[in-house]
């Protein structure tokens, strides 16, 4: 099998590999699939450039396959590393998905969400978010091992592929919450498998430090990537209204753009300075490698921002200072240091920081009655478990199973899932509260603790379970075990039931900790 060469240069600490993004754009056989192409045979054939992005549905607007245009690029010779969303299919297409990118040759993916999609043909199509990127590097892992399934005869074992799967964090998260939910599901990531982790967009040159401080404080010893955007002005206003989730640019910054617009050259040489100075910084701090990006960009840029970038690393530690955009009030989960411009080493405390969302009575009154019917020795479990087993395959039960979900629907907007993870978020629904259905921590576009398709009017999920779990002192929580996918054998079936017959994944948790003891 032919060495991946993005794989063993990420790996190699002698080395510092860039990846380029391309964009395939909508269409079969237009200007932008025709672009991608002629930009990657310019990799392919200059050398400088170790693997090629492909973006899934940037912007959640249908595009060219990346899965296809990745098949077109390895034919080239260079590496592609294909953005594996997990938007827009469920569970199954995903795995006939990497099926055929193993088939293909295509071993570099980068697993991540994806962006809530937007309107379409005819109108909005219906968000598919069955999988969250925990159980899509868990996928992966077990492809990796071999997969292993029940059959007809036994089980099946297929041959292991070799995916190099990686994933995304953003550490610009404005609130405490926000970012300690990033945190969180940064652990649960690289426990499913994730074997490099790509940072979000921003220039915030303490931030870039905190999540290289937080992954080496924390054993998380895996390559780290940074994000390298070459940054227009009309990009950078969107980003600072927000317009594209998850990407970060200030008031400050924005006005510097602006200022630089005026040039006789349009900022364009601005532009790849900060890029190149980024670099230097990343470099600097102790990064693997970076991401470079950019809308409308051409090969000779990104050389440029590569040659300028190595020229300035010996003056990395002054760079600093031209990455200092703040978010107003933001928070930082470390100390600043004054001398660098970047943190130290001690975490800031942060018990005695105000809550970042209200928590209402309705959360302890939730808490008293988990304790006393789903606790195992508590006052009303062995009542509940008897009367669940009397009325399973009674004619009472589905009577039983409509006053359940009309409760929840009053206290939880309850969807009936049979699989109920209201206890894994603080009793706050990942399936209806959630548009995402994020079950292990929230997705990278929320903003000032705003979901990020309700910005505004509609808390992130997690940072109100964030909040009512850290005024318990129990937020750590939320990086505790992979909540697995909601198992729809058990849709519209009463989860009380299906937990006190050991049928839903909470009931079978506490089996598997029981057994353990």
């Amino acid at each position: 099998m032919q060495a991946n060469r993005f794989r063993e240069a990420l790996l190699n600490e002698s080395l510092f590999p860039v990846t380029w993004e391309l964009v395939p754009g909508r269409g079969a056989r237009e200007a932008a699939q025709e672009k991608a192409l002629a930009n990657a045979q310019l990799a392919a054939a200059k050398e400088r450039i170790h693997a090629l992005t492909l973006t899934d549905n940037p912007g959640g607007c249908p595009a060219m396959s990346a899965d296809f245009m990745g098949s077109e690029i390895i034919k080239l010779g260079i590496e592609p590393l294909v953005h594996f969303t997990c938007k827009d299919k469920n569970r199954s297409q995903i795995e006939s998905q990497l099926y055929a990118l193993d088939r293909t040759g295509i071993r570099n993916v980068l697993v991540m969400s994806g962006d809530y999609p937007v309107s379409g043909f005819q109108g909005r199509p219906a968000p598919v978010f069955d999988l969250d990127p925990c159980h899509l590097l868990q996928l992966i892992s077990d492809m990796n091992r071999g997969l292993t399934y029940p059959g007809v005869k036994g089980n099946i074992c297929h041959q292991p592929s070799n995916f190099f799967p990686g994933a995304v964090v953003s550490p610009f998260k404005a609130t405490e919450a926000e970012q300690m939910v990033q945190y969180y599901k940064l652990k649960k990531k690289i426990a499913a498998g994730a074997q490099f982790i790509v940072t979000q967009l921003g220039y915030d040159a303490r931030k870039f430090h905190e999540v290289l401080l937080f992954m080496k404080q924390n054993g998380l010893n895996i390559p780290l990537v940074g994000n390298v955007y070459i940054l227009p002005y009309g990009a950078a206003k969107m980003m600072n209204r927000n317009e594209l989730p998850g990407s970060v640019v200030t008031d400050k910054l924005l006005a510097e753009i602006d200022r630089e617009r005026n040039s006789p050259d349009k900022g364009e040489a601005a532009r790849t300075l900060r890029a190149a100075r980024l670099y230097a910084v990343l470099k600097g701090m102790g990064y693997s490698g970076v991401h470079i990006g950019g809308h409308n960009i051409k090969y000779e840029q990104v050389e440029e921002i590569i040659r300028q970038g190595e020229s300035l690393i010996p003056q990395w530690k002054e760079l600093v200072r031209c990455f200092d955009n703040p978010l107003p009030g933001g928070f930082y989960y470390y100390e600043p240091d004054a001398e660098t411009g970047l943190n130290r080493e001690t975490p800031i405390a942060r018990r005695g920081r105000p809550l970042d969302a209200g928590v209402g009575c309705s959360y302890g009154f939730s808490r008293f009655f988990h304790k006393i019917m789903f606790e195992r020795g508590k006052k009303l479990y062995g009542f509940m478990k008897e009367l669940c087993h009397l009325l399973a395959g009674s004619a009472m039960e589905n009577i039983f199973h409509k006053l359940e979900h009309l409760a929840k629907v009053v206290l939880f907007d309850c969807r009936d899932c049979g699989d109920c993870a209201l206890i894994d978020v603080a009793y706050l629904c990942p399936m209806s509260q959630c548009p995402k259905n994020q079950r292990n921590g929230a997705c990278g576009g929320s903003f000032g603790g705003w979901c990020e398709v309700y910005p505004g009017k509609k808390r992130c999920i997690y940072v109100l379970a964030y909040s009512r779990l850290k005024k318990y002192g129990e937020e750590i929580q939320l990086e505790k075990g992979i909540v697995p996918p909601c198992n729809w054998d058990l849709h519209q079936t009463s989860s009380w039931i299906n937990f006190y017959l050991g049928k839903d994944h909470v009931s079978q948790r506490q089996i598997s900790s029981s057994s353990e003891k």
